[in-house]
C-alpha cells in the first residue's frame, strides 16, 4: 500500500452493489430482491478500469454486504483516498414520509415503522456525506447512486458545506422509484452508463452526460409512476472535467463473457496533474470574485479616460473539482489534461457552455445542442470538440425574479433561503427565454449592484403562435374562425357550442407559453377575474404545454371536452408522454395572444472562469457566437424545423412541405411579440388574484397515528411545515380528527387570522394522539358546511386531510359516496396528505375524494411535505 505522504495521489473506488436481503417479508423486511443489481459490479468496475479511470487493483467490489462489512471498506477506502474517490451503490434505496432523507439498504436492512430507528442497517445519505466523505482527503468525490429516489440525496447534498469536491450522480429524480430490469442484465442506468464508458473511450463528461441523457430518452425508459426517467446530477459550478483517456476499444464485461481477453498495455503511463495545477484546483473561487471587483474599483477611481478598460472577468482560470450540473457521471481522470482527437492528436478539454431556457423550450434546444455538438462548426480540423453544452430549464418567474434580485447569491450561495444554484441550476452563461419581454423585463428592474450582465440578441431565434388547440370535434364551422378573434371570443363561443367544454393552460408562473396566453386572457383592460373563469380548473394547472396535453388523455372524457392553450410547434413535434390515444384537435389562433419567439441572451458573470484576453476577445464569448450563428444558420433552423416552428420573420413554417392535420399553413392576423409591461402586469394580477385564501386542516389525531406522530415528517410537523406559505391575511383553522365522544373533532385554532408563531405554539401545546378511532366521514361533512359558511367571495379555499389512510367501515359504502357527492358540489379542493405508502393508489377513497374535489392526493410516493407547503402557498399569502 502507497504511504500517506507518497508523491502520487492514490485513487480508490467502492462499488457497492446489493442484490440479496436477508429479510424480504412482511412486516419488517425490504421489498425483495435485485437480480439485475448482481450484475452492477463486475460491469461498471470493468469499464472503468477500461476507460482508464482507475487501475484495476484501485477498486474494492462489494457484492450484497451487510451493514457492518459495507461501513468498515467506506471508512477504509475514505481514509486511504488521497486523488479520486468513487463510491458507487445499487440497490433498494427508502425514503421517510417527508422526503428529507434518502437511506441507502445494505443486506441485513430492515424497516420499523414509528421506532426512533425507522430504517435499520442502512446507511443515511446524510451520515455518507457528513461523516464519511467529509473526513476523507481525497482531492475530489464522485459519489453514484443507483437506486429508488436516489434524486432525494440532492437536499442533503445542498447543505453539505464541503460539496465543492464532491459531485452527486443519481439515476432517477426525486421521490421516485425505478424498475431493476432484466435479472440477466445490468439495471438500466447502470448498463447505459458502462456501455457508454466503453464506446467513447476518452471523453469529457458533458459529452458522456448528453449520450446518457439522449440514449434513456430513445429507450423510453420510465418511472413506476409512469413519467420520464431522468437522471440526476448535483456539482457545484466549475471547469470540465475529462473522464477516461482514448485508447483501444474492448469488449465490455457481461454476464455472458465475464473474462474478456486483457487490453495491450498502454503505451504511455497515466500522467499527473502538477501539484500546482492540484493547488489551484482547492483555492476558492472567491479568489477571483475579488480580484475583479477591485479592478472594477480601480478603473472607477481612474474614471472612464484614465487608462485602458480592465478585462471584465479574470486573467486567470480557476481549476475546479466538478462539473457543471448536468445529468451524468463526473468522475475525473485528473492524468490526461487532454483527449485524442487521432492518433497523434491530444485535444484539450472544450469549454463547457450552460444554456438555461424555458421548460417549454428544452427539449427543442437539447436536440439543437445534441446536433451542434457533432457538426463541423464545433469541430476542429484536428478532430477535437470546441465546446460542450449543458441545456436545462427552470420556471420562468423563478429565473426572472433570481436575474434581477439574486444574482450575488446565485453566484455565491450563503443561506438555505435564496439559493438559485440549488433552485433553478448552475449561472447559465446562455439565457434563451421563449420572449425577448423577459429579458426586458430583468433590465428594467434589475439590482444596481447585480453580478450578472445580460446582452440580448435583436432578432429571435424562431417562432411559435401560442393556440386555443380544440378537439376536432368541437371546432367552429367553417374553418374561417381559427384567427382573427380575441381569445374571450373565442372561448364563448366554443362554450356555447358545448355547454361542458373546457379551457386549460399552463403554469403562467413557470412556463412563457401560459404567461402568453394569460396576456390574451386578461386583455387590455386586465379583467382578471373573467379570464380565470374561462379556465378554471381542479387543482393546480400542469406546469408546462407539454405536461398539459400529457395530463388531458389520463381522462377520456375530459380530453374530449378541453381545449388547451399551447404553443403551435407542440402539435407538429409531439408530445413525449406515455402511449394511449389522444383526442384530434385544431388549432385556433386568437388574434390578441403573443406568440413565442425565443431570443438568445449572453449572460456575464463578474467571476467567469474565461480565460479573457486584455481585449475581452474571450474564448466563452467566441463559443457563444459560434453557437448562436450556427442556431441562427442553416443547420440550426433545420432542428426548429422538425420541431414544427416558424420563421421569426414571415411566420410561414420553416419546414416548407409540413402539412399537419388542424395546424394552419398561414393563419393572419397573429399578434405582435409580447411587450414587456403587458407580461408583467399580466403575472402581477395572476398572482394577486383571488386576494387571501382560507384553509381549514383535519389533523387525524386518532390511536393509530401514534407512530406517525413524532418529527418534522410526522403529522403535526408536517402541517408546521405548511404554515410558511399562509401570510397574516390569510384565514384558516386546525381541526383534530378524532371521535372522543364529544363528536367527530376537537377544534386545536379556531378559524381566523394568526400570526404564524401563535399557530405553531397553538399546534405544538394542544395536539394529542388519542386513545380513539377517526370518524373521517363526519369530519369531512363538517369541514364542508363550515367552509360553505365561509361563503364563495372569490377568495381560494382549501380543505387539507394529513392522515395515515386507515379509514376502515368510516369511508367505505354509503358513506364514502355521501363524501365525494359533497366533494363534488362544494367547489372547495381536498388536498389529502397520506402518511404511509398507497395512500393514494387508484381507487383508495382518499384518491377518491380529492380527484372528485379537485384536489391532489400525497403520499410516500410523492415529497409530502414539500408538495404539501407548495398547495397551501398556491392560495396562500405567505413569504414561505
Amino acid at each position: 500500500m502507497q504511504p500517506e505522504d507518497a508523491g502520487e495521489p492514490m485513487d480508490r473506488a467502492l462499488l457497492i452493489g446489493v442484490s440479496d436481503y436477508r429479510w424480504t417479508d412482511p412486516p419488517h423486511g425490504v421489498p425483495g430482491k435485485l437480480e439485475a443489481v448482481r450484475n452492477n459490479v463486475p460491469v461498471l468496475r470493468r469499464a472503468l478500469v477500461r476507460a482508464g479511470v482507475f487501475a484495476d487493483e484501485d477498486v474494492v467490489p462489494l457484492c450484497s454486504p451487510d451493514f457492518a462489512e459495507a461501513a468498515r471498506e467506506l471508512q477504509r477506502v475514505a481514509r486511504e483516498a488521497r486523488g479520486l474517490l468513487l463510491v458507487y451503490f445499487a440497490g433498494h434505496g427508502a425514503i421517510p414520509s417527508g422526503g428529507d432523507e434518502l437511506y441507502l439498504q445494505l443486506r441485513d436492512a430492515q424497516v420499523f415503522a414509528g421506532e426512533h430507528t425507522v430504517f435499520n442497517a442502512a446507511v443515511s445519505f446524510s451520515d455518507l456525506m457528513g461523516t464519511v466523505l467529509a473526513t476523507s482527503r481525497a482531492e475530489r468525490i464522485v459519489v453514484i447512486l443507483d437506486c429508488c429516489f436516489a434524486g432525494n440525496a440532492a437536499r442533503v447534498w445542498e447543505h453539505f458545506e464541503d460539496k465543492r469536491r464532491v459531485v452527486l450522480l443519481m439515476s432517477v429524480q426525486a421521490n421516485h422509484r425505478i424498475d431493476a430490469g432484466d435479472p440477466a442484465t445490468p439495471t438500466p442506468y447502470t448498463e447505459n452508463l458502462a456501455r457508454l464508458l466503453g464506446e467513447e473511450g476518452g471523453t469529457t463528461v458533458s459529452r458522456l452526460a448528453a449520450l446518457l441523457r439522449r440514449r434513456m430518452a430513445e429507450q423510453k425508459r420510465r418511472t413506476l409512476r409512469n413519467e420520464p426517467w431522468e437522471p440526476q446530477l448535483r456539482a457545484d459550478a466549475g471547469a470540465e472535467m475529462t473522464l477516461g483517456r482514448k485508447g483501444p476499444q474492448v469488449p465490455l464485461l457481461s454476464p455472458d463473457n465475464p473474462d474478456p481477453a486483457p487490453a495491450p498495455p498502454d503505451p504511455s503511463p497515466r500522467r499527473r496533474l502538477p501539484a500546482w495545477t492540484a493547488a489551484l484546483w482547492r483555492r476558492p473561487r472567491a479568489l477571483a470574485a475579488k480580484w475583479s471587483r477591485a479592478r472594477r474599483r480601480e478603473h472607477a477611481r481612474r474614471g472612464a479616460d484614465g487608462g485602458q478598460r480592465p478585462s471584465r472577468r479574470v486573467l486567470f482560470r480557476l481549476a475546479v473539482p466538478v462539473l457543471v450540473a448536468l445529468g451524468m457521471l463526473g468522475v475525473g481522470l485528473y492524468g490526461p489534461l487532454g483527449l485524442a482527437g487521432g492518433d497523434d492528436t491530444h485535444c484539450a478539454p472544450p469549454l463547457e457552455l450552460r444554456v438555461l431556457t424555458d421548460p417549454d423550450l428544452e427539449d427543442t434546444f437539447r436536440l439543437a445542442a445534441d446536433a451542434y455538438l457533432t457538426s463541423g462548426a464545433d469541430t476542429t480540423e484536428a478532430g477535437c470538440r470546441r465546446t460542450g453544452i449543458t441545456v436545462y430549464s427552470a420556471g420562468s418567474s423563478d429565473v426572472v425574479e433570481a436575474l434581477r434580485r439574486h444574482t450575488d447569491a446565485w453566484q455565491e450561495p450563503e443561506g438555505a433561503e435564496v439559493n438559485p444554484q440549488r433552485d433553478i441550476g448552475p449561472q447559465p452563461d446562455v439565457w434563451i427565454p421563449a420572449s425577448r419581454a423577459e429579458a426586458d423585463r430583468v433590465l428594467e428592474e434589475q439590482d444596481t449592484d447585480a453580478v450578472a450582465e445580460l446582452e440580448p440578441e435583436e432578432s429571435p431565434l424562431a417562432h411559435s403562435p401560442v393556440v386555443l388547440a380544440v378537439p376536432d370535434r368541437l371546432a367552429p364551422e367553417p374553418l374561417d374562425d381559427i384567427t382573427g378573434r380575441p381569445l374571450t371570443e373565442m372561448i364563448e363561443a366554443l362554450t356555447a357550442r358545448a355547454e361542458n367544454a373546457a379551457v386549460r393552460r399552463p403554469d403562467p408562473e413557470f412556463t412563457d407559453s401560459g404567461l402568453l396566453a394569460t396576456v390574451g386572457l386578461y386583455g387590455d383592460t386586465l379583467s382578471v377575474a373573467r379570464g380565470e373563469s374561462l379556465v378554471r380548473q381542479p387543482g393546480p394547472p400542469s406546469p408546462t404545454a407539454g405536461d398539459l396535453l400529457c395530463a388531458l388523455p389520463e381522462d377520456d372524457a375530459v380530453d374530449d371536452r378541453t381545449a388547451a392553450l399551447v404553443p403551435e410547434f407542440l402539435l407538429v413535434s409531439g408530445v413525449d408522454c406515455k402511449d394511449n390515444t389522444r383526442t384530434s384537435r385544431t388549432a385556433l389562433y386568437p388574434a390578441d395572444v403573443p406568440g413565442m419567439d425565443p431570443v438568445l441572451v449572453r449572460v456575464r458573470w463578474d467571476d467567469a472562469d474565461g480565460e479573457d484576453g486584455e481585449d475581452g476577445d474571450t474564448a466563452r464569448d467566441a463559443a457563444v457566437a459560434s453557437f448562436r450563428d450556427w442556431l441562427a444558420g442553416t443547420e440550426g433552423r433545420e432542428v426548429f424545423a422538425r420541431q414544427g416552428f416558424r420563421h421569426p420573420g414571415t411566420g410561414e413554417p420553416l419546414d416548407k412541405d409540413q402539412e399537419v392535420e388542424g395546424v394552419s399553413y398561414a393563419p393572419s392576423p397573429l399578434d405582435e411579440a409580447a411587450g414587456r409591461d403587458e407580461m408583467e402586469q399580466a403575472l402581477s394580477a395572476y398572482q394577486a388574484y383571488g386576494g387571501p385564501g382560507r384553509v381549514l386542516f383535519l389533523l387525524d389525531s386518532s390511536g393509530s397515528m401514534a407512530d406517525l406522530w413524532q418529527g418534522p415528517s410526522g403529522g403535526p410537523g408536517l402541517l408546521r411545515q405548511t404554515l410558511g406559505g399562509l401570510g397574516p391575511e390569510d384565514q384558516y383553522g386546525v381541526w383534530a380528527v378524532a371521535d372522543t365522544g364529544d363528536g367527530p373533532y376537537e377544534t386545536l385554532l379556531g378559524f381566523g387570522r394568526h400570526g404564524r408563531k401563535d399557530a405553531e405554539e397553538a399546534v405544538d401545546e394542544r395536539a394529542r394522539v388519542h386513545d380513539a378511532s377517526a370518524d373521517p366521514h363526519a369530519a369531512l361533512l363538517a369541514a364542508f358546511d363550515e367552509m360553505e359558511d365561509r361563503r364563495d367571495d372569490g377568495r381560494p379555499r382549501m380543505i387539507v386531510h394529513i392522515t395515515d389512510g386507515r379509514h376502515g367501515e368510516n369511508l367505505e359504502g354509503g358513506r364514502l359516496v355521501e363524501v365525494l357527492d359533497r366533494a363534488e358540489a362544494s367547489g372547495v379542493p381536498v388536498t389529502v396528505a397520506v402518511l404511509g405508502s398507497g395512500g393514494c393508489d387508484e381507487g383508495r377513497p382518499d384518491r377518491r375524494i380529492a380527484e372528485v374535489s379537485g384536489g391532489r392526493c400525497l403520499d410516500a410516493g410523492d415529497d409530502v411535505g414539500a408538495s404539501l407547503h407548495d398547495e397551501i402557498a398556491r392560495i396562500g399569502t405567505g413569504d414561505d
